[in-house]
């Protein structure tokens, strides 16, 4: 017998996975933006601050590679509330690690964890909105991503009064991790648990094989259309998340501009990039996926240069709002290009599969860019970004609209755009 929610329920479902998406941006956006000050209570240089975001890409791969399993043995509701606190948790032993202990191994544990439950709740969100999106008949997918943003832009400028009023770093993160937290405690009560919804498998359903359900997720790798969207999202993801990472310390190393300085500009990136993903919907509806892919790659190749070889504080500010508009639909295009098949279950596998092309950038960028930055210099070492997101540009034509989605409006091909 298939159910259908009711209108409330799926607001309220809609609304739960945008709270979720706020809540991953503010763990990220809590301790990225205080990495000069976590990198001086350590005593660090850029390499070894940069093998130490290594061991937190990896849990991110690692989270990613299993989400998939965990969604199946748990559902998205207990999947997605069990993976928030453990990277809660993560953020909180950050903190600690800083502050308390200023231990460069104990803050790489609170990395670990915090990776891998980003990892994992990354894929399940995706997927969890995906759904959403299709059940309510509206693009949705570019929103939900401006919602992770709003979480960055809130995450960064309190990391920045913090830093600006000299509060410890893990009184500050230790108090964003318990909002967190509690915040999806409460959203994730909204979420269908498995089977309500008429496409889900039924409880009497004969259960799908694991050896199958492997087959499955491998096959997808060898669509070639796919890997290219999941090229457009490397370049993209290395260049949101090299912000991420190094922006603020640029700021102060390579510019010379003080800690508070670093954390303001880096708020200034976020909230390009959550502006463009809040106009971006209606965007990609009227030119097409591959249009504005085309055209955020050279705005954002012109954003990086102006950062790397400004001298002006203007034209440093200018450079990091281009540098955030570039790469912000990257993420949500891609994954919805790669939801874009009529089979759900294959989506979710094809989510999975460029979610962990994706977070290579996460796993490779930051010790690369940081062994870079020791030799060459900082800003030089950004000048990797700079290639990348010239060949996510020319990737771009493989996120072409093929698929029909309910409420949505034309796209390339005479197809809707899904949304990215």
């Amino acid at each position: 017998m298939e159910l259908e929610l009711t209108r409330s329920q799926l607001v309220r479902w809609r609304t739960a996975v945008f709270a979720i998406f706020l809540a991953s941006g503010l763990s990220i956006a809590t301790w990225a933006a205080r990495v000069p000050d976590i990198k001086h209570a350590v005593d660090v240089d850029n390499a070894q601050l940069g093998l130490m975001l290594l061991a937190g890409g990896i849990a991110s791969i690692l989270g990613v590679s299993l989400s998939s399993i965990i969604l199946a043995r748990f559902g998205a509701r207990r999947g997605m509330l069990g993976a928030m606190i453990l990277f809660g948790i993560g953020v909180a032993i950050i903190g600690f690690g800083t502050s308390v202990f200023t231990s460069p191994v104990v803050v790489t544990v609170g990395l670990l964890l915090w990776g891998f439950g980003n990892g994992a709740v990354d894929v399940m969100m995706n997927v969890e909105g995906a759904e959403a999106e299709r059940e309510i008949g509206k693009t949705l997918m570019p929103l939900m991503h401006a919602f992770f943003s709003f979480g960055t832009v809130a995450g960064a400028g309190l990391a920045a009064a913090a830093s600006a009023l000299g509060i410890a770093v893990a009184a500050h993160l230790g108090v964003i991790a318990l909002l967190v937290v509690g915040g999806v405690i409460v959203a994730v009560r909204y979420v269908p648990v498995r089977g309500e919804l008429g496409d889900g498998p039924h409880p009497d359903a004969p259960k799908v094989p694991l050896s199958q359900r492997l087959r499955e997720s491998l096959a997808v790798w060898a669509d070639v259309r796919l890997l290219l969207i999941g090229v457009v999202m490397l370049g993209m993801s290395f260049a949101e998340g090299g912000a991420n990472d190094w922006l603020a310390l640029a700021v102060v190393d390579g510019h010379g501009y003080d800690a508070t300085i670093g954390a303001a500009v880096f708020t200034v990136f976020t909230i390009a990039i959550t502006g463009a993903r809040i106009v971006g919907g209606p965007l990609i509806d009227r030119f097409g996926r591959v249009r504005m892919l085309q055209a955020l790659a050279a705005i954002g190749v012109v954003g990086l240069s102006l950062f790397i070889f400004s001298t002006e504080p203007w034209t440093l500010i200018l450079g990091t709002v281009l540098w955030g508009i570039g790469c912000s639909l990257g993420f949500p295009v891609g994954m919805s290009a790669a939801a874009d098949v009529p089979d759900r279950r294959l989506a979710a596998s094809r989510v999975s599969a460029v979610a962990i092309i994706g977070y290579c950038a996460f796993l490779v960028g930051p010790p690369f860019i940081g062994f870079l930055g020791e030799r060459f210099g900082l800003l030089n070492a950004l000048l990797v970004i700079l290639v990348l997101m010239v060949i996510a540009g020319l990737a771009a034509p493989a996120a072409r609209e093929r698929s029909h989605m309910p409420g949505a409006t034309g796209g390339e091909s005479g197809g809707p755009a899904a949304g990215a």
